[in-house]
């Protein structure tokens, strides 16, 4: 009791509330060479069978797959793995380390006892916390084995010599010591102990998802110190302007209403008849999921299945005139590629009808998908991904306003409105200009 005080009082005399969220931001610094090999290359390129410890480097493989590494040690047009990639956090950016073999500015010289402190307790080479940006949290339950062999074939990867640029991080958040008080009361140690009234099955997709999966990470919401509210879990959660969507059994906003080969398909593929995958989710898909064996994806798939349900609120009814309104944007701007009454086009353009991403508590992500647009994930299976336009150009905050809470209360939908300045405050954060400068009601 008296260390969990004591750390409760380092944390709130310094605001370390400022870590919360660890949302971790997609935005990319461009290098000046164009990378010698693509992450899916990286990833998928041969074990060479000869290698002495070939079944180990296949192993590691299968972790750093499974972990979803690339998409965080990554940043655009860099090569695979070098870090740098600017995570934003609310009070600022950490990049991420390089974990190529490099043994000057990357892991090449690290120990297996080293590697596995980083995973299993979340320090450095020389014992210093890590930000928990790095999910040491869902880390810690892998085994030693699992450690030892992704830090084998990291070995592997062709060494890159670059040091990422210093985390910017205001006084005193840059003092990784205040970590070692959120740990103490966010963070056990402990590797993964499976349920032996479930299925191995189940067992692994409980593994993937809570331990090298860290899908927790994003999908449960945080607390005011950026812990994991534990009390909801996978029940969505926000990161850098985006919505991490409902993981749980609810039918409405949650994976309730999904079977279990569309959950596979969704993982496998980044598309199934229900929905795409987008934002950051389509890295974690075509990096991840899409990469690993199907037994693993089907385990997933499984476990998620189990969920209970979240509970399901009663969002506040829209006005009817912003359904009017909302209902002529669509028709105008959004029929064309989803069809009238939301049925879409599944697999190219996915019903807007009872969709668990447009009825999310939070409006932000499909006021999001409105303003910027977005891509969707390439994978084998879907190697050409569909574009969504960005219409920050042609609507006004409060025409996105309405058709957003048109297709958040229409075919099934409910959701409470989005307003103007839901929209105006993302618009801003996005820096996304507009050409058409009234927000009167008169332009509608």
């Amino acid at each position: 009791m008296v260390r969990r005080r004591r750390a409760l009082l380092i944390l709130a005399g310094v605001a370390t509330a400022t870590l919360a969220g660890w949302a971790l931001s997609q935005t990319r610094t461009n290098t000046i060479n164009p990378p010698s090999i693509t992450p899916v290359q990286l990833l998928s390129r041969p074990i060479p069978a000869m290698a002495p410890n070939a079944a180990q480097l296949q192993h590691g493989r299968d972790v750093v797959v499974q972990g979803d590494c690339v998409s965080c040690h990554t940043q655009s047009a860099g090569e695979p793995m070098a870090g740098g990639l600017g995570l934003r956090t609310p009070f600022g950016v950490i990049y991420s380390p390089n974990i190529t073999s490099d043994t000057a500015t990357g892991i090449g010289g690290w120990t297996p006892a080293q590697f596995y402190g980083a995973m299993h307790r979340g320090v450095d080479d020389q014992g210093k916390p890590l930000y928990p940006a790095f999910p040491y949290v869902y880390f810690t339950r892998i085994s030693r084995q699992d450690s030892d062999a992704a830090l084998a074939y990291l070995k592997t990867v062709p060494p890159v010599r670059y040091t990422p640029p210093a985390n910017q991080l205001p006084f005193p958040l840059n003092i990784r010591f205040l970590v070692r008080g959120w740990n103490l009361l966010f963070f056990r140690p402990g590797t993964f102990r499976g349920d032996p009234a479930r299925s191995a099955q189940w067992n692994r997709g409980a593994f993937l998802v809570n331990g090298l999966g860290h899908c927790g990470q994003c999908h449960t919401p945080t607390n005011f110190l950026g812990a994991n509210d534990n009390g909801k879990p996978f029940q969505g959660g926000s990161l850098d302007n985006w919505v991490a969507p409902d993981l749980s059994g609810n039918a409405r906003v949650g994976l309730g209403g999904w079977r279990g080969a569309e959950i596979v398909e969704y993982l496998k593929t980044g598309r199934n008849a229900r929905a795409q995958a987008a934002g950051p989710m389509a890295e974690v898909v075509s990096y991840s999921t899409s990469l690993m064996s199907d037994a693993d994806v089907a385990a997933i798939a499984t476990y998620l299945k189990t969920l209970a349900a979240s509970p399901d609120r009663r969002p506040a009814a829209p006005g009817q005139g912003a359904m009017n309104r909302g209902a002529a944007i669509y028709s105008d701007a959004c029929a064309s590629c989803h069809l009238e009454g939301g049925v879409g086009q599944p697999r190219y353009f996915p019903p807007l009808s009872r969709d668990a991403v447009v009825q999310q508590a939070n409006p932000t992500g499909v006021i999001h998908l409105i303003l910027a647009g977005v891509r969707t994930a390439p994978t084998a299976a879907r190697p050409s991904p569909l574009t969504m336009p960005s219409f920050a150009w042609k609507l006004t905050d409060q025409e996105i306003a309405d058709v957003s809470t048109f297709l958040r209360n229409s075919w099934g939908n409910r959701a409470a409105p989005a307003s103007a300045g839901d929209v105006g405050r993302l618009r801003r954060r996005l820096n996304l200009t507009r050409v058409r400068l009234t927000q009167n009601s008169g332009d509608h």
